[in-house]
């Protein structure tokens, strides 16, 4: 990795010392506090000037400095859930210095990556996988014997509502595995928190029976360093207490057969360290329930909107505003938002449409019909699969839901999509958002498989607009009586290009392209946003007397053959362009089609090659990728170049 020096942030006297957590060690413990408020300060001058996660980081300094003060990491394996609050782990880790360069180009990851550093052991950026990665982690320790190593996930509460996460408890609670299961409790996850778990947490956080009970339980936990060989006998006791006094409150996680402790304050530190030493004592499945604020120690994080300070961008450390640049010309908006209006105007006109999201609805902008129809959108928390599901459900009856989903998300619910959608040939509207290249959340995020994983499944239409009006209208389609079976319309990260988008509604007919520009030299065929990009570069080179002739496919399924047979009839050099994997994508389908109808012409795919795309922005990973611009032109040259070459030659 190029590292990129140069921050111009000076850390704390005590941060200055810690470059591992064996420096960390080396701090008294009255010196942890101030440790913990060099080390929040730390992430609130880089984020500020940088860009990147921030209440969530804000929330777990704590909690994080007592991991790493407790527990022999790396050797003791600690599993971050998503890794949005992971940037004091990092900092901690030995990457202070180049933690500038955090979601930068060529820089260090936004999130755990296990070829950045020993410290982090399994690579995460989609939630609810830290539970089933610690256990099978913990299950190899005690396969090799290696009985005195520690296995800690750290999942939020907003991961906890997922299915994996209680797959992983139910199969946890039968292993004699030394795993600890760390609850960080903010009823956050980017959004607030929904669901009945969320109720349920409330319930034990705030019961009176319970918190009477708590402090003596923790005061014989407490005792349990003491007691020396009796250590798990004392355990035994303290688990039998923790049934006996809190009743109602623990069933949920003792019925899976946890050992559940607190909850506890996690923004004390000094008291974290001292039950985390006291729970390394205790053998088996243990979950600790920590409470958290998201943002905390930021003033204006704490104070505000907690979705909002998330990810803020730059924003001025001093006063709390967050610094956004205003163009002096009205700007094209963000296909998200486009989506969120668009299927308010929709559901007012049609009374069947109904809006899912799995816990990203201010992500893809659901909320604002959320604020408009409550009863006809729903958040239906971290739960992929079970929005897809519930989808169907809906259909089955009739309603005809828009369920909204980020590309790289929809990988967690494919089953659903070919079992409960595809196969019954139902109609609901999959709406894939940060499809394409998604920028400085790297792989983990990027949406570049979906062409490929839905144009496989049969009834599935896969459609692409290449503008916001092309997405009114594909929405509109979609809803249509006449379509009855599963439609995906998928659609970037960022921007779209038109300033006024809010055109009337239009059919599309299915499978049908458009022809944008008559060329005689060479066909540029695109599939979405990218097709902007193409139709720039055929202009840019019209000054050298290029003429390129430029197709919108709309469809990678069906294909508008009537369009493709006039392709390739009329030209022997094309070029296809997605914002997606060329393997098995639009490029493909087109190979397939001249092989079938036994065409022969020359054929360049361009987009996302066959391997996983670093992290930058997203006009540098254009670039990198070769469907910029400037690559597409040049691309076309070089086409040109060798025809030219073998006329004259």
């Amino acid at each position: 990795m190029e590292i990129i020096k140069g921050s111009g942030v000076i850390p704390g006297e005590l941060l200055a010392k810690v470059n591992s957590p064996a420096d960390l060690k080396l701090l008294k413990e009255d010196q942890l506090e101030e440790f913990c408020k060099e080390l929040r300060q730390y992430i609130i001058d880089i984020v500020s000037t940088k860009g990147g996660h921030f209440g969530a980081s804000l929330g777990v300094v704590e909690l994080t400095t007592a991991l790493h003060y407790v527990f022999n990491t790396p050797y003791d394996q600690l599993v971050w859930d998503v890794g949005h609050q992971a940037y004091g782990h990092k900092i901690i880790t030995g990457r202070k210095d180049i933690f500038h360069t955090n979601r930068i180009y060529k820089g260090i990851s936004g999130f755990p990556k296990r070829s950045e550093s020993e410290y982090d052991t399994f690579g995460v950026g989609h939630s609810s996988t830290s539970i089933g990665a610690a256990l099978g982690m913990a299950v190899a320790s005690r396969y090799k014997k290696q009985y005195n190593r520690q296995h800690i996930a750290v999942i939020g509460d907003g991961s906890m509502t997922a299915g994996m996460a209680f797959e992983a408890l139910n199969h946890a609670g039968v292993e004699n595995a030394n795993l600890l299961v760390i609850l960080n409790d903010n009823c956050m996850s980017i959004d607030p928190n929904v669901g009945a778990l969320k109720e349920y947490l409330t319930d034990i956080t705030t019961s009176h029976t319970y918190n009477k009970a708590k402090d003596k339980i923790w005061e014989l936990l407490g005792k349990i360093s003491k007691f020396g060989p009796n250590a798990q006998e004392i355990a035994s006791k303290i688990e039998n207490a923790v049934k006996t006094s809190l009743l109602k409150q623990s069933n949920l996680f003792e019925s899976l057969k946890f050992r559940y402790f607190g909850p506890v304050d996690g923004h004390d530190v000094v008291r974290l360290t001292k039950v985390m030493q006291d729970l390394k004592d205790i053998p088996g499945p243990k979950i600790l329930h920590v409470l958290t604020q998201k943002g905390k120690g930021y003033q204006f994080s704490e104070s505000g909107n907690p979705t909002i300070w998330h990810a803020p961008g730059l924003f001025n450390k001093d006063t709390g505003e967050i610094i956004k640049i205003v163009p002096k010309e009205p700007q094209p908006p963000k296909y998200q938002d486009v989506f969120g209006h668009t299927i308010v105007e929709l559901a007012e006109l049609n009374p069947k449409i109904m809006g899912i999201t799995p816990a990203m609805p201010s992500g893809c902008s659901l909320n604002i019909m959320m604020k408009a129809m409550p009863d006809r959108a729903f958040d239906v928390g971290i739960a992929e699969q079970h929005a897809v599901t519930f989808s169907a459900g809906l259909a089955t009856q009739g309603l005809v839901p828009f369920c909204n989903i980020y590309s790289s998300f929809m990988q967690r619910a494919y089953d659903q999509v070919v079992h409960d959608v595809a196969l019954q040939n139902l109609k609901v509207v999959l709406c894939l958002d940060r499809g394409g290249l998604a920028g400085a959340d790297g792989p983990t995020h990027h949406g570049a498989f979906d062409i490929a994983y839905f144009r496989c499944i049969p009834n599935m239409i896969v459609s692409a607009p290449m503008n916001e009006e092309e997405l009114r209208n594909l929405m509109y389609t979609a809803q249509l009586d006449e379509i009855k079976g599963p439609f995906s319309i998928r659609y970037p990260r960022g921007n779209g290009v038109m300033v006024d988008w809010k055109t009337p509604f239009k059919k599309l007919e299915i499978g049908k392209g458009r022809k944008l520009k008559d060329g005689k030299d060479i066909a540029i065929l695109s599939l979405g946003h990218p097709g902007n990009f193409a139709a720039e570069a055929i202009k840019n080179l019209e000054a050298d007397g290029i003429k390129a002739a430029h197709y919108d496919l709309r469809f990678a399924k069906p294909l508008d053959e009537t369009m493709l047979h006039e392709v390739f009839s009329c030209y022997k050099k094309i070029i296809t362009i997605e914002d997606g994997t060329i393997v098995g994508g639009v490029g493909s389908a087109i190979l397939e089609f001249m092989a079938d109808h036994n065409y022969s012409a020359e054929v360049k795919r361009l987009g996302i090659p066959d391997k996983f795309i670093e992290h930058g922005e997203q006009s540098e990973l254009y670039e990198e990728c070769g469907f910029s611009v400037s690559q597409i032109q040049h691309e076309i040259q070089e086409l040109l170049k060798e025809k030219k070459e073998r006329k004259t030659g």
